[in-house]
């Protein structure tokens, strides 16, 4: 998930808002992307447009179609098994090296994307199903918290890029866990506070393949 930042262009705020629109479901799997309604829905040029669309290409949200335009990437069962695997990958390598790395402005970084993540969690479990953008945003910063200790900053871009391909499935499906994936984001808490990163790693294998497991169930139905 693309934050702004200081200094970026009206490309730079157009390519995060066309990504963002994907991956939290507003441009949907296989639609076509004429470039005229989106010239005119992001405020940009024909020629920023393509370079825009190129881009997502290369990150794998829009597919180009040759000479009939773009369209957004679609999705699958199986895509979603190999990214999450993927995910389980990078992100217990990373937890590794952050929570060996970790100082004490490390985990008060942990605490205080817990406690947001927390709140949101809770305005959900309470039926305030128009939080969920705020939410997942709140799962994305715990998520980073933990691992932002890792010393990379390769591995911390890699990871991004693969959470923003999770997160999509997951807005798609409208899937929230509830109680469930809440207790396992306090256990990975207490995970990173004690440094324990094979407690943390198992927590995360099983945090991530309980989402995929749920979007699946509730593929194409509102599960919130």
């Amino acid at each position: 998930m693309i934050d702004a930042t200081h200094g970026e262009t009206v490309g730079d705020n157009a390519y995060r808002a066309i990504r963002n629109d994907i991956i939290f479901g507003r441009l949907k799997p296989s639609e076509r992307l004429r470039l005229e309604p989106l010239r005119k829905r992001y405020n940009v040029s024909v020629t920023t447009l393509r370079e825009i669309l190129n881009r997502l290409t290369s990150d794998g949200f829009v597919i180009a179609e040759g000479q009939k335009g773009f369209e957004v990437a679609p999705v699958s069962d199986d895509d979603l098994k190999e990214i999450a695997d993927l995910r389980i990958l990078i992100e217990s390598h990373a937890l590794r090296r952050s929570f060996e790395q970790g100082d004490l402005d490390w985990e008060a970084q942990v605490v205080a994307a817990y406690h947001k993540l927390h709140v949101l969690e809770r305005r959900m479990m309470a039926g305030e199903t128009e939080a969920r953008e705020d939410w997942k945003r709140c799962d994305w910063e715990f998520h980073r918290a933990l691992i932002s200790g890792c010393g990379s900053r390769f591995l911390l871009d890699t990871h991004g890029a693969v959470f923003d391909k999770y997160l999509r499935y997951q807005m798609l499906t409208l899937t929230f866990r509830g109680e469930k994936a809440a207790r396992e984001h306090k256990l990975l808490l207490d995970a990173a506070l004690t440094h324990d990163a094979e407690t943390a790693a198992d927590v995360l294998r099983e945090h991530i393949l309980g989402g995929v497991e749920h979007s699946l169930k509730y593929r194409g139905r509102e599960a919130i």
